[in-house]
């Protein structure tokens, strides 16, 4: 089930529990991550935030995640670690993150991991 968290400022509707399920024709919406021609990430459990997917870390291949140093900061979800990813030999720097800590407004994406940098989540 896929669902769309209320960030505290702003971002994406959701219902009265707090969470919403993201339906096309009347199904649940399998969201696949892809780079350099591979599928790295694919799941029916995203949890979406400020239009960001967060799959499970169990649907990430763990083959392609290489750890980083790299961090950030985000003053209401907490501090973000960062894994590049490597396909085919070829290495995309810093294009996943996650939090292993998120602060509690973001609880919901603990344990999930988020992609940029060209990765296509579709």
């Amino acid at each position: 089930m896929n669902r769309i968290v209320q960030a505290p400022c702003g971002g994406a509707c959701v219902d009265a529990s707090g969470s919403a399920r993201l339906i096309v024709s009347g199904e649940t919406i399998m969201v696949q991550a892809r780079w350099n021609g591979s599928i790295i990430a694919d799941s029916d459990d995203t949890v979406v935030v400020e239009g960001n997917h967060y799959f499970p870390r169990d649907a990430v291949d763990p083959a392609v995640l290489q750890p980083s140093e790299t961090t950030s900061h985000c003053p209401w979800k907490g501090d973000a670690r960062y894994h590049s990813i490597t396909v085919d030999g070829s290495t995309n720097q810093d294009a996943a993150w996650y939090y292993p800590e998120p602060k509690d407004a973001a609880s919901q994406i603990r344990d999930r991991i988020a992609f940029w940098k060209g990765v296509e989540v579709s």
